[in-house]
């Protein structure tokens, strides 16, 4: 009898415990964000809500995305997979087209696949999304093409501000065209009526609500993609004549293949000293009001208590390029378009408030999830595990990055990067290679594929990139 009494106690005590000890998840990512931050060296950003996560973390200093283009990046690290295995190389066609509301689309490819939230919703956690996880813009809202996954999430909000209806106030370097072209407004009103205003407020509301059961929460924000929209207090933090510009030698392209620089845009031959100093006040505003958000909903979890049950990751979907090698926004495979910021807040561990220079892929952030929270991850994940270095932020790591990219009419560029060095080969070498040294060449201006002295580097690099994709 005591037995029978006790059996559904013992049940509800030990589900009671394994909840309570489930960490929460707290992922962050915002959009075409490059590391413009103070906690990364940026001389004039003001960014004082990421500052103070990086103190609260792990901030990684040499983290690469696998493809520098929002829908191909993005399934990569929510899937867990390359984008030569998930098959998006591309951002997706209009929102009706395709069996998935647009394509390309990695359940084409892999239709099987667990996704990164699709494994904790698998393992009883509330999981939610609010704003751009996968590639997903609200028809008639933010844009016109969308790709999302409704069975990664159990529940979806898709922000919608007043930075869509001021579009006629946007200066654009090709009139009429605001989210693939440089273009910005300082913008009237207040923080909490543009998108990601709105969708900090939606993320505020969800956390009261999933506050009693294990979550993961993703929060994509929209800043500071284009169009560079902040209101107009961020602009003034950025006065233009403290602005500098990268400095960009006439002969930048000598001895460097054609195809690095295919993600120029005819446009921006309009760009003047002026205009590029403005764009570049725009989007350190942008960055600004969107570190402001991220404050926003760090406080609320601070304020609820969650915050040592909390696991915090912030990244960006890949990096970006403001004038360097003469080149503006993303896809290239540059330093600066390949490199993105990541930070990873363990409450339980005991090496936060440092960095890690090791070479590290967004590929290894859906592993990482998974081992801290103690779930069973697929076994086909082309990630690994940062644990280690979360425990020891400069423990041994032996994983380069690789980085890849299609340009012009269809030439593939792959880079790798460890360390020390850059190697880039465009159509497995046939259309050119390029190797930096990042301990004497940090901005990549020197190529020394043709040194001699190098071959042997050259050599090693391009087996290991092959080694790690397969080929």
């Amino acid at each position: 009898m005591y037995a029978k009494i006790l059996a559904p106690l013992f049940l509800f005590f030990a589900t009671t415990l394994h909840a309570a000890e489930k960490k929460n998840i707290l992922f962050i990512i915002s959009d075409d964000l490059n590391t413009s931050l103070a906690c990364y060296g940026h001389p004039l950003a003001k960014t004082p809500n990421l500052d103070a996560l990086a103190k609260r973390g792990v901030k990684f200093e040499k983290a690469y995305c696998q493809f520098p283009l929002c829908s191909p990046s993005r399934t990569s690290f929510l899937t867990g997979r390359r984008p030569d295995i998930n098959g998006v190389k591309t951002n997706p066609g209009p929102a009706t087209q395709g069996k998935f509301g647009g394509s390309p689309h990695f359940r084409e490819t892999i239709p099987n696949t667990v996704t990164m939230p699709e494994l904790f919703k698998n393992n009883g956690y509330s999981v939610a999304r609010v704003g751009k996880l996968y590639h997903y813009n609200v028809p008639n809202g933010i844009g016109t093409s969308g790709l999302d996954d409704p069975q990664s999430w159990e529940k979806v909000i898709n922000p919608r501000g007043r930075d869509k209806d001021d579009e006629p106030q946007i200066f654009s370097l090709a009139k009429g065209q605001f989210g693939g072209t440089l273009s910005w407004l300082a913008a009237d009103g207040k923080d909490e009526e543009q998108t990601d205003g709105i969708g900090a407020t939606e993320t505020i509301k969800l956390m009261n609500q999933m506050k009693d059961k294990p979550f993961f929460l993703a929060v994509g924000l929209y800043r500071p993609h284009t169009p560079y929209v902040a209101p107009k207090k961020y602009f003034e933090l950025y006065p233009l004549d403290k602005i500098t510009l990268p400095v960009v030698d006439p002969d930048h392209k000598k001895g460097v293949p054609e195809a690095a620089f295919l993600s120029f845009k005819k446009e921006e031959e309009k760009l003047t000293d002026d205009l590029r100093k403005k764009a570049t006040q725009a989007y350190l505003a942008s960055i600004s009001f969107m570190d402001a958000q991220v404050g926003r909903i760090i406080n609320e979890l601070d304020r609820l208590k969650l915050a040592d049950d909390t696991i915090i990751v912030f990244t960006s979907d890949h990096g970006y390029h403001m004038g360097e090698h003469g080149l503006w926004q993303k896809r290239s495979i540059f330093e600066e378009s390949a490199r993105v910021p990541l930070i990873i807040v363990d409450p339980k561990s005991k090496s936060n408030n440092s960095s890690s220079p090791r070479t590290v892929e967004m590929l290894d952030i859906y592993p990482t999830l998974a081992d801290l929270c103690g779930l069973k991850q697929p076994e086909y994940l082309d990630g690994k595990s940062l644990k280690p270095l979360l425990e020891d932020p400069k423990s041994q790591w032996n994983r380069p990055a690789i980085t890849q990219t299609i340009l012009g009419k269809n030439i593939n560029g792959y880079t790798i990067r460890n360390e020390r060095y850059r190697y880039t080969e465009w159509n497995q070498g046939r259309d050119g290679v390029q190797l930096y040294d990042h301990e004497t060449d940090p901005k990549e201006l020197k190529n020394l594929a043709n040194d001699p002295a190098h071959k042997g580097t050259i050599a090693e690099l391009s087996k290991l990139m092959r080694q790690r994709l397969g080929k």
